[in-house]
């Protein structure tokens, strides 16, 4: 039989029922107090009433994990006293004299988390699970807001922002770790990490310090040193798996990999990956939030600098394996570092994605954001790759038919718009200011000299005699034709004759261009001084359909030549393809335990008939901690509508999202959501 407690000062009777924290009777905060009864000379155990065994009244030893040894400090024993130390283990007797004995035992705020068994002499044995309980205030994770702690430890859904820089798309995601199985695959992912394999009494010595369990999970979720989690995958195949953009939750995944013989499940990428670790540092007690760096750059050799080299159309050549992604997410944990100097607390860059081995292993984190900030790269962890996704400079050069290269003009920035989900509401927060300083500003150029990122300190702010930038429609949605441009500005006093290249290519969100969307080659492109032309590129549904990936992006590349100086300006853009609304409707009182319908609609946006049509939904707390799918039999011809009636039953009160996934042959993986506020 399991226990489980959370930290805290009052006594389990006065354990947190609220939103969405489900105290199970076998899970426990540190900190917090457990009862335990004895009929005369035989004592029972209870926790909440729910479980009780006779065992011969002693002084109580506990032991945590496979190994337990003083050495580690796993190992616990203790008599009575007559009040409660919380800064310690201890039990003392709370019940006045009579037929029935009570007592009170005590965790103290660092003792490790995890498994714990629980003797009293030679009758009793009782297993619980310890986590970190971040309403203490002598716990490393200690969060001193109540709103807070309800968006990053107890709310089981909430958004993850997706897309471009210039047009950002929030995807709802079910993170359900108060479901059911979640909390035994989550400690089954620190037993099967490879410390705790080797070493396991050391291991469950070290799951008192968050910065410890952080970079297990950072290498866990991933399977690429371990029995980890996830596998990823950046390419369209994903035979024997799923595309990541099938899943809408962490549910499915963890209970997957934990019955499946930890066989890692087929296939995440960085918002999947990011996703679970989150759902795992909740599930454990750690404050945590996803976050997205859009336009977030990949320095594969430490030199805080992204090469990348054009072709002479402005094309992408893959010469390095420095990238910049479209965006990617990461994690962020809250906790102290007693390990660093004063003023480093509170959030804690984590990345599961595995993209660079971090001392031989596929992990990266925990850094905290104000080193960052700072330039601070010799704090620990990995403060040089994380400083470089949102802070490198970027050098493109041009490579010649007949194989020379050049630098050319070009304006990409990496780190914009930094994003997570705004504390209680749906709305975005930007936290771009917590990782870096205004472009330009004094203390920016500070943080670069302690990073001696010399890159960025001598590039000089040119204003460039030519000018030229890409526009776009007001509407971009998939299945239309639109139209983008290519402005260009001779802001010189002589008159310009320029070639000019538009292209557009299919990409992916990691920078892995696609096939050709559309293209456009002006020879003679004469500018008169001051003047600005604007050359569209039609992009049409027929010509890119069959190109697009899942992630619905098209890099557009817009190269100016000059004939007098023989210098080149390039322009690049990603656009994000619009997909259709999915209008969710409920149909009844929300009410708990009361059956409920969700008429849920979409529209076909294309010019061609969609088959196979199938809608998937789950949410926690809603639907029973199970996927519902429905398949529609008919074809949805264009502009017609694919609907169907969804029924589920709520089993909690308060506000729950509802997460809705549409999939077919043509539109895959379309998402939405409706919060539903249970009565």
């Amino acid at each position: 039989t399991l226990f489980t407690f959370y930290n805290g000062n009052c006594d389990l009777e006065d354990n947190r029922d609220e939103e969405n924290m489900m105290v199970k009777s076998n899970v426990v905060l540190k900190n917090r107090k457990v009862s335990m009864y004895s009929f005369s000379q035989t004592s029972v155990l209870c926790f909440n009433g729910s479980y009780s065994i006779p065992i011969p009244f002693s002084p109580p030893c506990l032991l945590p994990g496979p190994q337990p040894s003083d050495q580690y400090g796993t190992r616990a024993s203790f008599g009575l006293i007559d009040q409660i130390d919380t800064s310690r283990w201890s039990a003392a007797v709370t019940s006045p004299p009579g037929y029935m004995v009570s007592l009170s035992i005590c965790s103290p705020p660092d003792a490790p988390i995890g498994r714990w068994r629980l003797t009293l002499g030679q009758g009793g044995l009782v297993e619980f699970v310890l986590l970190y309980n971040p309403w203490c205030t002598g716990d490393v994770v200690y969060m001193d807001s109540e709103e807070k702690l309800t968006e990053y430890v107890l709310a089981q859904d909430g958004i993850i922002y997706r897309g471009s820089w210039k047009y950002l798309i929030p995807t709802p995601w079910n993170f359900g770790q108060f479901e059911d199985g979640i909390l035994e695959a989550c400690l089954r992912i620190l037993e099967m990490n490879p410390k705790c394999l080797r070493n396991p009494g050391k291991d469950a010595s070290g799951r008192k310090n968050p910065i410890y369990v952080s970079r297990v999970l950072s290498a866990m979720v991933n399977c690429n040193d371990d029995k980890g989690v996830l596998l990823g995958r950046w390419t369209n195949d994903y035979d024997g798996g799923v595309s990541p953009l099938s899943w809408k939750g962490s549910v499915e995944i963890l209970r997957n990999w934990d019955t499946n013989a930890c066989q890692p499940v087929r296939f995440g990428q960085c918002w999947v990956f990011a996703a679970v670790a989150c759902s795992v540092s909740r599930a454990l007690g750690i404050p945590c939030r996803v976050v997205t760096n859009y336009n977030s750059a990949h320095d594969t050799n430490s030199n805080l600098v992204i090469e990348r080299y054009v072709d002479e159309n402005g094309q992408l050549v893959q010469k390095s394996r420095d990238m910049i992604w479209n965006y990617h997410c990461w994690v962020e944990n809250w906790m102290t570092r007693p390990d660093l100097k004063p003023g480093y607390d509170g959030w804690q860059a984590m990345d599961p994605t595995p993209q660079e081995k971090s001392e031989g292993v596929y992990c990266c984190g925990p850094i905290p954001l104000k080193a960052i900030k700072e330039g601070e790269l010799t704090y620990k962890y990995d403060a040089p790759f994380v400083f470089a996704e949102v802070n490198a400079d970027v050098h493109t050069f041009m490579k010649r038919k007949d194989g020379s290269t050049e630098k050319i003009i070009s304006s990409v920035q990496v780190g914009l718009k930094i994003s997570t989900k705004s504390v209680g509401s749906d709305r975005r927060e930007d936290i771009t200011h917590l990782y870096k300083y205004p472009e330009g500003s004094d203390e920016e150029r500070e943080a670069f000299t302690k990073a001696n990122h010399q890159n960025k300190l001598l590039q000089q702010q040119t204003n460039a005699g030519l000018l030229i930038a890409i526009k776009v429609s007001a509407e971009m949605k998939k299945g239309c034709d639109f139209d983008v441009f290519a402005v260009v500005m001779n802001n010189t006093p002589n008159g310009k004759k320029c070639r000019l290249v538009f292209g557009s290519r299919a990409v992916s969100y990691n920078g892995i261009l696609g096939e050709n969307c559309g293209f456009k080659d002006l020879l003679n492109v004469e500018l008169a001084p001051g003047e600005e032309k604007r050359v569209p590129l039609r992009m049409n549904y027929s010509k890119y359909a069959e190109n697009l990936t899942e992630d619905n992006l098209i890099r557009l590349a817009a190269l100016l030549l000059d004939y007098g100086t023989r210098e080149a300006y390039l322009a690049v853009r990603n656009i994000v393809l619009e997909n259709p609304e999915i209008k969710v409707r409920i149909l009844g009182e929300p009410k708990e335990n009361r059956k409920l319908v969700a008429e849920i609609t979409l529209q076909n946006p294309l010019p061609v008939p969609l088959q196979n049509c199938c809608f998937t939904v789950e949410g926690s707390n809603l639907t029973g901690g199970q996927i519902i799918t429905e398949k529609l039999n008919s074809t949805v011809e264009p502009g017609q509508d694919a609907k169907v009636k969804i029924y589920f039953t709520p089993t909690h009160s308060g506000q729950r999202k509802l997460v809705v996934d549409f999939d077919s042959n043509k539109l895959c993986h379309v998402k939405g959501y409706r919060n539903v506020i249970i009565g």
